[in-house]
């Protein structure tokens, strides 16, 4: 059997496939928060009439928080209170799974002509 020799790809192939590789990554994760499947600042416990005090917060943390442009204790209250939304959805899962193990057979069925040449190549016909 003849050496496998890789197709050649074209200068143009190359950037229109980055393109499409940095679409893909930067969809798979925007889409999500855009859906609002994801993002951790959901909930949020209630302070009437926010102080420092209140909040829990020492001398050094209010002035680490005036370096970040909070002034007050009003202005910061919403980032402090925030709480993290672990919920967890079977639906999202099964589809996750569901995703990448068909991504996984389809790259298996459309490389499989590349692999068996490769392996023929290495180890010989069978």
């Amino acid at each position: 059997m003849a050496r496998y020799t890789p197709p050649q790809q074209s200068k143009l192939g190359q950037i229109f496939d980055v393109i499409v590789l940095l679409a893909l990554t930067v969809g798979a994760l925007y889409i999500p928060l855009w859906l609002g499947l994801a993002g951790s600042a959901q909930l949020h416990d209630t302070v009437d009439a926010p102080s420092w005090e209140s909040l829990q917060q020492n001398a050094t943390m209010v002035e680490q928080w005036a370096k970040l442009g909070f002034a007050d204790a009003e202005a910061a209250a919403p980032l402090i209170t925030a709480r993290f939304d672990y919920s967890f959805s079977f639906f999202a899962l099964i589809a996750v799974i569901v995703t990448v193990l068909g991504y996984y057979t389809m790259m298996l069925k459309l490389s499989e002509k590349e692999y068996r040449d490769v392996i023929a190549e290495k180890f010989g016909e069978e």
